[in-house]
Formats: C-alpha cells, structure tokens, sequence
C-alpha cells in the first residue's frame, strides 16, 4: 500500500517544490506516467505485491526505460519523462 501511495506522493513533491507557479499542470503531466501500469493487465495475477515489475511487465523492461530517460532531455517531454523515471525508480525499489 505504501508503494501505491509514494506512486501519487513522490511526483507530487517534485511538483510543489521545483514547478510551484504550474504545480498541477506539472504533477498531472508527471502522473501520466502511472499509465504504463496498463500493461499488469497482460500478468496473473494482474497485481502481485512480491513481484519485481522491472523486466517482467513489457512496459518496465530495458529498451522502454531507455525510453524514458530520453525524455528527459527535451524541455517538450520532460516532464513526462520524469514521472515516468520516478515510477520506475519506484518499482525498482521494490525488487531490493
């Protein structure tokens, strides 16, 4: 439930503290990246709390994170790229 929950927390937090003029605009671009989760829906269980996503789920595995961090360096997607790296970053953690 935790991981749920810092899934909305974190992108918030980056939201409020660097872009606080367009902190909504920012954290609604940044949770876009919670959109890569449809792809649990190809898993059984579709939600398994001791599963590692990174490298099971198609859209957490290596060539679509590479993905991700180049978003980062164009002012246009940035911000997506950056929930999308916190959400992986996120799901990584759980597979510590």
């Amino acid at each position: 439930m935790l991981h749920i929950a810092l899934h909305f927390f974190v992108p918030g937090l980056v939201s409020a503290t660097f872009y606080r003029q367009q902190w909504l605009k920012t954290y609604l671009l940044m949770m876009s990246g919670m959109l890569i989760d449809i792809d649990h829906l190809l898993a059984d269980p579709i939600y398994d709390p001791m599963r590692c996503s990174i490298g099971f789920h198609p859209l957490h595995t290596w060539l679509p994170i590479g993905i991700y961090v180049l978003l980062l360096t164009h002012p246009r997607t940035r911000l997506v790229g950056i929930g999308l790296c916190i959400h992986i970053a996120l799901d990584a953690a759980d597979c510590l």
